[in-house]
């Protein structure tokens, strides 16, 4: 059973201690609200490039070696990550040193250096260039995609930033980002493990009471419309070419997201799963296929990706199109359904042995208020419908949703015949005339 205390600080910090006494490990994670689509603009990267600065020092912990070294000891590993619209910073620790792990934490977040800018600046354009061709061009799959699903907005924009963003960040940038995100009623601290909750929410009051600031600034609303399908190819160099499909989807909040989680799963999740068994075991032209649900405040993406060979690409287009109108026309049998809902109740059981899972689950969840519990989750996905999987794919599938990426090798001919493809896919969608 797991149980979760909760306590906020007078300075509207939150802290969850997620209790898992069957566990060896514990885990500490900070979540902040603030993500590439805060990055003001001409500074896009910011929110990541500040991530990493707070890895180069603190008052306490005066080099990155020194910092790092002071985890380890512990039996931590600290790391970070940086999305559209969160931050979190987490390192696996031993139970017993949790309260110390706290401590430093907050050397990071309440005292930082922000030293050594020029060097990072090095690094994360080392960072940048794995996402471009030898021509400078962009050919990460997701970044593309997101500039067709958002264009003009910063959803649209590269996590990393540009490598002119990057070269032209200073020090004041960093500290006015610092000041205007990383405060207390913009965080969740949350604890998972085998823990005392009374020990870590006094260590937490002593750490972080006095940590201070203003309520973040209003993030801007992305765009939403979209007439008809779009697609972008990007020549690269490679044997092969990555598609992307990006849907234009739900949102956080948005009660379609249960059923979507389930539409993933039918599509892309396991051997047996039906682009798996078209495009692989049907067609032989992918070795796999993945799909991935990126929900926000007012919008998402429902993604679906693979690679192909140039030769194949027409087929993969017109073979994924099929299952996604498939899907949204033909009522599924109630034996698949079932067995795709019994797979994710499995998984989400599987989450109690882990630290990481949970720690998301919870202080990700409580961020973004969000949170539901495993049971919640299971009885949610257990209620859903073949009616409700078919309206809401009808929804998410829709041509007007619909972003196409393709980075690789494409001759002109298999172009224009993708594009006869999206034209069909817009002609004969459920409900359209």
């Amino acid at each position: 059973m797991i149980r979760c205390s909760k306590k906020t600080l007078a300075n509207g910090l939150r802290i969850l201690a997620v209790q898992l006494p069957h566990l060896h490990s514990a885990e500490i994670a900070i979540y902040l609200k603030v993500g590439s689509r805060n990055d003001p603009p001409g500074k896009e990267g910011l929110s990541h490039f500040l991530e990493h600065m707070l890895f180069r020092g603190t008052a306490d912990y005066a080099t990155t070696l020194e910092l790092e070294t002071a985890f380890e000891v512990l039996g931590g590993s600290v790391n970070a990550a940086t999305d559209a619209d969160s931050t979190c910073f987490y390192t696996r620790i031993h139970p017993r040193h949790a309260v110390e792990g706290l401590a430093i934490f907050a050397s990071m977040l309440l005292r930082p250096s922000l030293s050594g800018i020029e060097i990072e600046k090095r690094i994360i354009t080392e960072e940048a260039l794995e996402d471009t061709n030898e021509n400078g061009e962009d050919i990460n799959t997701d970044n593309l995609a997101s500039k067709l699903l958002w264009p003009d907005h910063p959803l649209g924009m590269p996590t990393v930033g540009t490598l002119k963003s990057i070269a032209e960040f200073t020090d004041q940038d960093l500290a006015e980002h610092l000041h205007s995100y990383y405060v207390p009623t913009n965080a969740v601290i949350t604890v998972t493990g085998d823990i005392d909750p009374d020990e870590l929410f006094g260590a937490a009051e002593r750490c972080f009471s006095s940590w201070q600031g203003p309520p973040p600034p209003a993030i801007s609303p992305a765009p939403s419309v979209q007439n008809g399908p779009r697609s972008l190819f990007v020549k690269d160099m490679d044997s092969q070419t990555a598609l992307q499909f990006a849907f234009r989807s739900f949102s956080r909040p948005d009660h379609r997201i249960t059923a979507s989680r389930l539409i993933r799963r039918i599509l892309c999740a396991g051997g047996s799963s039906r682009l798996l068994m078209s495009l692989r075991e049907g067609h032989g032209i992918a070795y796999s296929v993945s799909a991935g649900i990126s929900a926000y405040d007012e919008t998402g993406c429902f993604s679906i990706d693979l690679a192909t060979a140039p030769e194949n690409l027409t087929l993969a287009v017109a073979e994924v199109l099929k299952e996604t109108q498939r899907l949204a026309v033909e009522p599924m049998d109630e034996e698949e359904l079932e067995r795709v809902k019994r797979n994710y109740f499995y998984d989400l059981e599987y989450c109690r042995d882990s630290t990481y899972e949970i720690g998301v689950r919870y202080g990700w969840g409580e961020l973004m208020e969000v949170f539901t519990t495993l049971e919640q989750d299971q009885e949610e996905s257990a209620a859903v419908t073949v009616e409700e999987i078919r309206n809401t794919a009808c929804e998410l599938f829709a041509p007007h949703h619909l972003n196409l990426v393709a980075v690789g090798p494409a001759t002109a001919a298999t172009k224009r015949e993708i594009g006869k493809l999206l034209q069909r896919y817009e002609q004969e969608y459920p409900g359209r005339t």
